[in-house]
């Protein structure tokens, strides 16, 4: 409860302030956090190592990842308020969204692929005001009324949110309704995950994106809402990546590992390209 309340001043405080002061307070409240979280701060760094093991400007990097999560919550709590036609048209630059108009004329809907880079949760709204039919798969909070606080902000803007356990039937009657599923796929909770090669390192992640495109032909498509420098957005929709055609003489793991490898690869290079907005408080492994 205590941290519902928590979230509750802070939401009241960021819709009620003007934008350039609540990411005044955002960014006093992330210092704080870089500075009192130890544990947090040393699994950045040393992501941030792996990632840029040449890099002299880690202890720079790992305190604007700390920055970056403050604003992505600063517009999470916002965008009820904040989102709309004229938002988008003023903030967001989109590339290659045709991807997902040329997929949806397939008929077999599409599988958005993202990782906690930039601002996810943005994005899936953005997708949402911008018309496309979406669902999230969200972890549940574990203390109900921030579930619920999480997920009116979700749904506020159409995107429809259901947590993993029951999820693949819900999955698969959206994308046979030529409907979008979203997924981010850099981080397993569900303990049912693979190990793969991921930024020089072994790690688990979900297989969903991979099953789901396996099993109904779906496409996936990897897509991320990256923050630019003069605080506006871009939104990268990838190349389509399609499930094999049957193939008699591959097994089922081994298809869904090729195409987990390939989404993936295509996260890797943003998260070396954006280092900073890869939001991710805990060392990345098998540990």
């Amino acid at each position: 409860m205590a941290k519902y309340i928590l979230y509750k001043i802070g939401l009241f405080l960021l819709r009620h302030l003007p934008p350039k002061l609540s990411y005044k307070l955002a960014t006093f409240v992330s210092d704080l956090q870089y500075f009192f979280s130890f544990r947090d701060r040393r699994a950045v760094s040393n992501n941030l190592r792996n990632i840029l093991p040449a890099s002299d400007k880690i202890s720079f990097l790992t305190k604007d990842v700390f920055r970056n999560f403050g604003r992505y919550l600063c517009e999470f709590f916002q965008m009820r308020e904040m989102v709309d036609g004229k938002f988008i048209k003023n903030n967001v630059r989109i590339e290659g969204i045709d991807r997902l108009d040329r997929i949806l004329k397939e008929g077999k809907g599409g599988i958005i692929v993202t990782g906690h880079i930039g601002n996810w949760e943005l994005g899936g709204v953005l997708l949402s005001v911008l018309g496309y039919p979406l669902m999230a798969i969200a972890l549940p909070h574990k203390e109900r009324p921030v579930n619920d606080l999480f997920n009116s902000q979700r749904e506020s803007k159409g995107v429809t949110v259901v947590p993993p356990t029951g999820a693949l039937r819900r999955c698969i009657e959206q994308l046979r309704a030529n409907k979008l599923v979203a997924l981010v796929a850099d981080r397993d909770f569900s303990h049912a995950g693979v190990a793969v090669d991921f930024l020089g390192k072994k790690m688990i992640v979900p297989k969903g994106p991979a099953m789901f495109s396996l099993k109904t032909g779906a496409p996936i498509v990897p897509m991320f809402l990256i923050r630019n420098t003069d605080k506006t957005f871009t939104m990268f929709c990838c190349e389509p990546i399609y499930p094999p055609q049957e193939n008699k003489d591959q097994d089922e793991p081994g298809v869904i590992l090729g195409l987990m490898r390939r989404y993936l690869s295509v996260m890797e290079e943003k998260i070396r390209q954006y280092p900073s907005q890869w939001l991710l408080f805990r060392e990345f492994s098998l540990q």
